[in-house]
Formats: C-alpha cells, structure tokens, sequence
C-alpha cells in the first residue's frame, strides 16, 4: 500500500508535470505559427495553462485517494494493547 502510494508520488507525478509541460510547449509552438498575437500569450494562453494545470492536479489526486483514504482507514482500526 504505501509502496503503490510512494509509486505514484515519485514516478507518476512527473510524467505528469513533464506530459502538460510538452503540452503547453505544443500548443505555444502552434499558436506561433499560426500568427497569434501577444495579447493571446497574456490572457488565453495562461488561462488554458491553469485549467490544463488544473485538470493534472485534479487527476492524480483521483489516482492517489484510494491509497490515501486506505492508509487513514488502516491507522484509525489500530489494536489496543492491554495492560
């Protein structure tokens, strides 16, 4: 369980960050040539930057919860020990 966990915290999470960074890499390249403006790299290309940004954030939390919550179940139904 906290194997899997440590997984995905040291491998998954940056494919992650390094997959939207090419993303955005792609997407900045073809708005370059097709002659987008400036104005587009301030306002547009920044916003769809937080919601690409966003959406990884919001997958690998998903990906991650079920060994988070059973780690907290797992410490909550700890044996008492008797004196």
């Amino acid at each position: 369980m906290k194997g899997s966990l440590l997984f995905k915290m040291v491998f998954i999470l940056p494919v992650l960050i390094f997959a939207d960074y090419l993303l955005m890499v792609l997407l900045g390249c073809a708005t370059c040539l097709f002659g987008f403006g400036k104005d587009f790299y301030c306002g547009d290309y920044c916003l769809i930057g937080k919601i690409i940004l966003f959406l990884s954030a919001v997958f690998f939390i998903y990906i991650i919860y079920p060994d988070v919550k059973a780690l907290i179940k797992n410490k909550k139904n700890a044996t008492t020990t008797e004196s």
